[in-house]
């Protein structure tokens, strides 16, 4: 019998596995395909805290404390960095956005910086087109690899004794007298009485059975990989209106992103050397669309070859930030989904709080804006959701 099972091996789940089990709880790891293989390997993999929902910036700036030594407590490379976070502002109709960014998060203590002209843009970010007009600067914030940081927290939870189940699909979560009592995958039953649900868009799947159904949109974002270049950027590059982010990683590589776009529907599962794997194709016309918008601010991008593309599904919630709940309604049933696009930074920090969730305390930091329960009253989709991240 497990102490804990986790669905999904997401930097939410595997994060979390990893707290659970420093902490000698038993973990059983599942998800249906591997380790970082949709939302947390997709994504572009900042770490901010600019930009934030005001309930979501104490949870960011704490993880973000984290990432500073992440590397070495999980004995594997993040391939962390803190060069930094610019917003863009493109046109004069998008200078204003900027400037209320600054107002409004300076006020909530963040140290933002607005960079009024080209020339101050451009001697933190050379390679930065000299027609964007402002920016705003986050000099804490910063980016890492996606994958190598999910393989690291699944890594050291095994050395913990976690138990990894990949390729295994979960079936049921089964509950008796209203308390968790197991967990029913192809493969068979795993008694346990504490269950987290940590499987993005896939969480309603496992949820909807027991009455609980977190409101969700499901949009994509297109996201391009160039070949190796020099290194130019070392900042994460977003954009007053979100249509398109971006950043070079460690190897050279842009990873550059789109804004929310229409899910066309299409999930195609192929093996690779890593096991089965999910993938989404952007059309032509988005990929077109993404090397214009990032290119047109960041030169070299548009210079250099694609060598990879896919299209990211985004767990949007109506109000953009996430669910980290306890207390949905079942006994031993934790809830962490609807991340909304931006939840990678939080990573660090979201396994910590589930692990305060799943043992019943207090959790060490504020969480009655992620309860489900706000969605009782009002189930209506707001805009604005911001996606570097």
């Amino acid at each position: 019998m497990a102490d804990v099972v986790i669905i999904g091996a997401g930097i939410s789940g595997s994060s979390s596995a990893y707290e659970l089990a420093k902490e000698g709880l038993e973990v059983v790891l599942i998800d249906r395909f591997g380790p970082a293989a949709m939302a947390s390997g997709w994504t572009l993999a900042g770490v901010r805290q600019s930009g934030r929902h005001s309930a979501e910036l104490p949870l960011a700036k704490a993880a973000v404390d984290i990432w500073q030594t992440l590397a070495d407590e999980l004995d594997s490379p993040t391939h962390y960095t803190r060069g930094g976070n610019l917003r863009l502002a493109r046109t004069e109709a998008e200078v204003p956005v900027i400037e209320e960014i600054v107002r409004e998060q300076t006020a909530a203590g963040l140290d933002l910086q607005l960079l009024k002209t080209n020339q101050e843009i451009r001697e933190i970010a050379p390679a930065l087109a000299e027609h964007v007009l402002a920016a705003s600067f986050c000099p804490s914030d910063g980016s890492a690899d996606p994958t190598s940081t999910v393989l690291g927290f699944v890594r050291a939870a095994e050395r913990l004794g976690v138990q990894t189940r990949f390729g295994e699909r979960v079936q049921f979560i089964e509950v008796v007298d209203g308390k968790v009592t197991a967990v029913v995958t192809d493969k068979g039953r795993i008694p346990t009485g504490k269950v987290v649900v940590a499987a993005g868009i896939f969480g309603n799947e496992i949820l909807r059975p027991l009455g609980i159904d977190v409101p969700l949109q499901v949009p994509m974002v297109t996201v391009l990989r160039s070949a190796p270049i020099d290194a130019v950027l070392n900042q994460v590059i977003g954009v007053a209106n979100a249509d398109c982010a971006g950043r070079q990683e460690f190897n050279g590589r842009f990873r550059v992103t789109s804004g929310l776009q229409d899910w066309h529907g299409g999930l195609l599962e192929k093996q690779t050397d890593a096991g089965l794997r999910p993938r989404v194709l952007p059309t032509g016309h988005s990929i077109a669309e993404v090397v214009e918008l990032f290119g047109d601010i960041v030169p070299a991008f548009a210079a250099a070859q694609i060598e990879d593309y896919w299209a990211g599904l985004i767990d949007l919630t109506p109000d953009a930030i996430p669910v980290i709940d306890g207390d949905v309604g079942i006994e031993g049933l934790v809830v962490t989904m609807g991340f909304s696009g931006h939840g990678f930074c939080l990573g660090p920090i979201t396994g910590k709080l589930v692990s305060d969730l799943v043992q019943e305390r207090q959790a060490r930091l504020p969480l009655e804006p992620f309860k489900y329960s706000r969605f009782h009253n009002s189930r209506s989709f707001t805009e604005g959701a911001t996606l570097h991240g």
